[in-house]
């Protein structure tokens, strides 16, 4: 087999361009085909141990990368971090990825994403977990469970439908003790900044909607068979994320201590503008990437590119880098 070289590529432009000049005559026949207008449903599955694990992704949302996106970074830093991985500079893509995992006794869902009411606002851009559930074949009434790992609007908004009911209605809403302190806290909303207290109202909404009927639940304690809670703070005050295991199959599922790794993964001592504490977030992150590298961990992120999953290993001394998980047609 002769080697792929630049000249043989440029040959075989030339060829095709040439090529475009025949006549109509010489080029095989073909129906016409409408283009599609949107994309397949955005569902991955995968198995740890005998769990398994359905990647229902809620969407992506493209924007223009406000002043203080990263608050302790240059912009020219932060161009040459997107562009080193193809990204457009300038610009940020965030990509929300909730989570079922099916324990073989219960059917647990673990974030929930920005809600159907923002699927017509975002012109169908984010919202999307509601519809990729339904794709994947499952019903939002067989959730025996829905576990939060903080209060942020893009994992919670999705417990309710588009006009404001519970989404799953029949599944136990557990959330963590101290992030359900802190925000349903008076004292702690009127001491808010102007920027925060949108957030405590948001919180209030939902979980008023559900009747505030939550179960609380408290670190380091199996919550469900297979799925144990970890206290991740920084992000939030009750940040939480969480191990999957079964036999020897372990997965971190770091919900938001990173935002997209191109930037955070690959500099853990960025600070994300949503992180409400960011020394202590960057310290949780340091730990707990250093934990998955020796353990040689794979992460679920839920800001982490479809299917969000990979293995974060050392880069140099005090950086890492995301290796995404091979694509399997199997289970």
């Amino acid at each position: 087999m002769s080697d792929m070289t630049r000249r043989t590529i440029l040959a075989g432009a030339a060829l095709g361009a040439a090529g475009a000049n025949l006549p109509l005559t010489a080029q095989p026949a073909a129906a016409a085909v409408p283009t599609a207008t949107s994309q397949a449903p955005g569902v991955y599955r995968y198995k740890i141990g005998s769990l398994e694990v359905t990647v229902a992704t809620d969407g992506a949302r493209t924007f223009p990368m406000p002043d203080g996106f990263v608050k302790n970074a240059k912009k020219d830093e932060i161009d040459a971090a997107l562009q080193a991985a193809y990204m457009e500079p300038g610009k940020m893509t965030i990509v929300f990825n909730p989570l079922v995992v099916n324990t073989g006794g219960k059917l647990v869902v673990i974030d929930t994403g920005n809600g159907p009411a923002a699927f017509e606002q975002s012109k169908g851009a984010v919202g999307q977990f509601h519809k990729n559930l339904a794709a994947a074949g499952i019903d939002l009434g067989a959730v025996d469970a829905v576990v939060i790992s903080h209060f942020h609007g893009d994992h919670i908004n999705g417990l309710l439908t588009a006009d404001g009911k519970p989404a799953f209605p029949n599944a136990e809403i557990l959330v963590p003790q101290p992030e359900w302190a802190y925000w349903s806290d008076d004292g702690a909303m009127s001491r808010a900044s102007d920027g925060l207290k949108p957030n405590f109202a948001n919180a209030r909404r939902v979980f008023g909607a559900l009747g505030n009927k939550v179960t609380p639940y408290a670190h380091d304690k199996e919550l469900v068979t297979g799925i144990t809670p970890i206290a991740t703070p920084g992000h939030t005050p009750g940040h939480t994320s969480f191990v999957l295991a079964s036999g020897n199959a372990k997965t971190l599922i770091q919900s938001d201590v990173t935002n997209h790794p191109a930037l955070f993964v690959r500099n853990p001592g960025w600070h994300a503008m949503f992180d409400m504490d960011a020394d202590q977030a960057e310290k949780t992150r340091r730990r707990l990437f250093d934990m998955a590298s020796a353990e040689k961990l794979q992460v679920q992120g839920f800001h982490f590119p479809f299917p969000a999953a990979g293995y974060v290993e050392k880069d140099g001394a005090s950086n890492y880098r995301l290796v995404p998980i091979a694509w399997s047609p199997t289970l």
